[in-house]
Parts: structure tokens; sequence; C-alpha cells
């Protein structure tokens, strides 16, 4: 039995090799990130051109993901030095003039207008919320602190407000830059970091224009969730990146925000992702850690689309390993807990036809013995609704659009089928379906299949038809 949830799989120095990504792939990843942050767009297009030419060796397609940079406030270095000590009452100092010539009390810092942006009283967090300072005064543009939690703080490093509120864009000229640069490259998906309200993802969307590559929300700021509305109505998807969010909103509120943020992402019909040291211990380790099964198994049953690994396949010792052991929690998990996903679903008072067929395949499977459905689909929409219904039901979405059989590999609980040519005939265009799942392995003679397709088969947005046909028991001959 396949799993339903998605692996994303951040490629690295330890994983940017053909042999490693083909093991990947045999173990079960669904989809690649490219991180423009450690990556330029050169080396990005040398990664997805090696990585289509495994996806064509190994016979089913992935998704690419490239992964903007953003507006990540960071400090700067230190003189002839990588790292400093700080310790608890220490007084240390946050200074835009500095450079690369930070000291044991003072550093630079890449937002210069940091000091127009807190107060007396905030707290300012370091290495991953590892170091906590507190703001005692503001002078001549320098941050004066207190550390009230001490620790390693390296060169580079982020810094975050508790609570959110620097008034930064998250489209910095970097990633107009970059994006620009990426528009003729063969990927699928654009994932939009330090996301802070909808005029972000807007921005991305000027650039891209008619470009088919969907739209990723990365929702890390506090702000984010404030405009959390807006940000999913305009973009794909969204994605819960539990680092630097957690240092922001406080680690004790991560778990209710990742609840909301993947029924509000459902809700919508858009798409859903876990990301942030899911099994970080396998930076180093072949196996997981109990806690980090469990921390997987809880966003399989939470209905996420997908979890996504960073360093874990990046730059840790066992790439496929980790998709391995990912693939057999989310399998097992999937298996022995299905529960009902309380969302508060956007209905509009009337639904397009193609989606009201969607719909209506996954809810008739769920009250008969079909064993699977088959969506003859151009665009990939009808398999997206399919997917935002809870189900256990197989879909296979059955295409011969490229670009649209990559992006559905992000879709929880579909499964996407090259067609190289799809028959005129309906009738032959069934058999020719269910032919290809008895080739997989899905079906067998006498099980239930539901398919889905237009009246004009190829036409984008035509589904406008749902047959029950019995495996062995069809027609050859046009009806």
């Amino acid at each position: 039995m396949k799993k339903r949830t998605k692996i994303i799989a951040t490629l690295g120095p330890a994983s940017i090799n053909g042999s490693k990504i083909e093991k990947m792939l045999h173990s079960g990843v669904d989809v690649f990130r490219i991180n423009l942050s450690h990556t330029s767009i050169q080396d990005a297009k040398k990664i997805i051109n090696l990585v289509r030419d495994k996806e064509n060796k190994v016979g089913r397609p992935v998704a690419i993901m490239l992964d903007l940079q953003g507006q990540k406030v960071r400090i700067r270095g230190f003189k002839n030095k990588s790292f400093i000590n700080l310790k608890s009452g220490d007084k240390f100092i946050i200074n835009p003039l500095l450079k690369d010539n930070g000291s044991q009390n003072q550093v630079g810092i890449t937002y210069k207008d940091l000091y127009k942006n807190v107060k007396v009283g905030d707290e300012l967090l370091l290495s991953d919320a590892v170091i906590k300072l507190r703001v005692e005064s503001i002078k001549a543009k320098k941050v004066h602190t207190i550390v009230e939690r001490g620790g390693k703080l390296k060169t580079y490093q982020g810094l975050n407000k508790k609570g959110g509120g620097l008034s930064l864009s998250g489209i910095t000229a970097k990633d107009k830059t970059d994006l620009k640069a990426s528009l003729d490259l063969e990927y699928d998906y654009i994932a939009v970091s330090f996301v802070k309200d909808e005029r972000d993802i807007q921005e991305i969307k000027k650039i891209i224009k008619n470009k088919d590559i969907r739209i990723i929300a990365k929702i890390e700021r506090n702000e984010a969730i404030k405009n959390i509305d807006k940000i999913t109505k305009v973009s794909d998807g969204l994605l819960v990146a539990r680092g630097d969010l957690g240092v922001e909103i406080g680690i004790e509120q991560l778990p209710a925000a990742q609840k909301f943020l993947i029924r509000k992402a459902i809700s919508a019909d858009k798409i859903a992702i876990v990301a942030t040291q899911m099994m970080e211990s396998m930076i180093t380790n072949s196996v997981p850690t109990r806690a980090e099964v469990f921390d997987v198994a809880n966003a399989v049953t939470s209905g996420v689309d997908a979890i996504m690994f960073s360093a874990e396949t990046a730059i840790g010792k066992f790439p496929a390993e980790v998709i391995s052991e990912a693939s057999r929690i989310c399998v097992q998990s999937e298996q022995a807990y299905i529960r009902p996903i309380s969302v508060d679903r956007v209905v509009p008072k009337t639904l397009p036809v193609d989606q009201v067929i969607a719909l209506s395949a996954v809810y008739s499977a769920k009250l008969t013995k079909v064993v699977a459905i088959a969506a003859l689909t151009e665009t990939g929409s009808t398999a997206l609704w399919m997917s935002r219904v809870q189900s256990n039901i197989p879909i296979y979405a059955m295409t011969q659009n490229k670009k649209t059989g990559r992006r559905i590999c992000l879709y929880k609980g579909v499964q996407s089928i090259y067609l190289d040519k799809l028959e005129d005939n309906h009738a032959q265009a069934n058999l020719q379906v269910i032919g290809l799942m008895k080739e997989i392995g899905t079906v067998k003679k006498g099980d239930l299949v539901i398919i889905t397709k237009g009246d004009l088969l190829g036409t984008s947005g035509g589904t406008n038809a749902m047959k029950v046909v019995e495996v062995g028991n069809m027609i050859e001959i046009n009806e």
C-alpha cells in the first residue's frame, strides 16, 4: 500500500548526486526542494536537470520546489572569530553601524532599522531562541541589551523579536532577481519565505505572470498569522515553518498554531505542509527518535498534504534512509488512525460542475465498495478537490500534461500517472484507464472503480461525468 502523505526532501551537499537522488525517489520522495538561501540559480539549473534525468529513469513524476531566501534578519560577523560565548548578565549591543567586526560586547546586524522597531523591555532571540536578550535602552541607533539566557553565538545567525513586529517586506531584491532568472527553469512550485501579508504573494505573481508555477506561502512570522485569511486566498498553499515561527510566537504556541494553519489551508482547498526538525536526529543517526516518530505521525493524522525535510536530507549522512523511515511512518499512521478533521470549509453558494463531480466521486466512493478513483484531468483541479476530502480511497490522477502530473505529486492521497495518448472513444478510454490500474496492481477483476472525465477529453475544466465501472465487466465499443 502506498502512503497518502507526500514527502518533500531538500537537496544539498549530502544529496546532490545522481545515485542519491535515485535512491530517494525509490524510497518515496515526492518533491525535491532547492533552497536559494544556499544555492545560486546557475547551480539550481544543474540540479533541476539532474532531477529530471533521474525522474525519467525511475519512470514516475516528481515535483520540484524552489525556496526563495526571504527577508531574514541576521547578525553580522565577528572580528577574527567564528563565534562568541554570551553569559547571563552580560551587556551586549546590537550596532547597525558595525559590519563584520563584532566583538564580545557588540555585533552588527543586516537590518539597519532594528532600533525603530523595538522598545525597552522587548525580547530579542538569537540562534533559534537559544539566546535571549532583553532591551534596556536605545541610543544613537544602537540597541543596548542584557543577556537573560546565554549560549554560543555564531556569525550570521538569525535574530527575531518575540511576538514579531519587525517591519520587513518578505520580498527582497535578491528574491526578485532569483525569481526572474528562474522562470525558464523546469520547476513546479515557488516557496515564499517570511511572508508578511498578501502583498508579498501578489508581488511574486506580478513577476511570474502567466507561468505555470504555483505559490506556497511560508508562515514563519507572527504578522502572517494575523493576515492568514488574505494570504491563504492569494496563494496555492501554506507551509508551517516551525523554526522561525516558534521563535516569534513561542514554542509553547506552536502545536495550536500548526493545527490552526493546517485547517485553514484545507478549508480553502489549498495545500498544507509542515516543516522544520521533523527528524533532526537523522542528520547524524540512521534511525529517528521516538519523539520524532510521534511528530511525523501527528502531522500525518492532522491531514497535511506533505511533510518537509531540510538539513536531514541536505547535509545529513542518511538522506535516503530519512525518506524510507518517513514513508514507513506515514503508511502505518494512515492505516492505524483515521479521524475526522474538523474544518470550516469555505463553500460558495454554487459550485462549478467539475468541482461537484470531484466531490461527488469521493463521497460516493466512501458509501460503496469502490476500491479506487481514476480522475482524467488536464489541469489537476479535479484531483486537488478530491484530495481535500478526508478519505482512505486511493486516487489516481491520469493526465497527458507533464506539468500537471508533477504538480499533483504534492496532493495528499493522489498518485500521478502520465498518459502518452488518451483514447478519444469514451468506452476505450475507460478500458485504457482500468488497464493502467491493473498494470500497477491497484485493481483486479470484480473491483468497482469510479472514473471521472469530461465529454471533451483533454479539455481544461471540462470534467462533467462520473461513472462506476466493474473491472472485467466493461463494454469495448462506443456507448
